[in-house]
């Protein structure tokens, strides 16, 4: 019986364990259920480009900061 390993990731200076099926920050954002129509993400002190989420791949040991927007008044 082989042991499935989770993925340790440093998150918002965090560090958290994501399933190893979480593979790109795409699937991160959706995992951590961030529905924000706006978030920046820095992967590795890189920040991305919105169309760069889904081909990013995420690795143990990563860190990654999400900055959110939020309205309110």
């Amino acid at each position: 019986m082989s042991e499935v390993k989770d993925v340790k990731l440093l998150i918002n200076g965090s560090m958290m364990e994501v399933p190893m099926s979480i593979q790109t920050v795409t699937d991160l954002i959706k995992h951590l259920d961030l529905s924000s129509p706006v978030i920046i993400v820095e992967h590795n002190q890189v920040i991305l480009k919105k169309d760069e989420h889904e081909n990013a791949q995420v690795k143990d040991g990563d860190k990654i900061e999400f900055i959110q927007f939020v309205g309110g008044g």
